[in-house]
């Protein structure tokens, strides 16, 4: 789950698993799988910005009009975006 919770795709996590493996029998193929699941890992994904939270609203004490706005301000003259 940690592998495409990275962005690792199915067929990625499959070509890590299966690239290079040993021309002997593996005696313990569980450890082996363990091994590869973490020294092959993935990077971690970057992360942008975090996104800005919308300006609240408020309520044109005229109309009673809902709008968003840092401050109040009259509906007439508020963007109406």
């Amino acid at each position: 789950a940690t592998w495409l919770e990275r962005g690792a795709t199915p067929a990625a996590v499959q070509r890590a698993m299966t690239a290079n493996l040993p021309t002997e029998p593996l005696r313990r193929p569980a450890a082996f799988l363990a091994h590869r699941l973490t020294t092959e890992l993935p990077p971690l994904p970057e992360f942008g910005a975090a996104p800005s939270t919308p300006d609240p609203f408020q309520t044109c004490d005229h109309c009673d009009r809902a709008f968003r706005s840092p401050t109040p301000v009259p509906a007439a003259t508020a963007d109406p975006t």
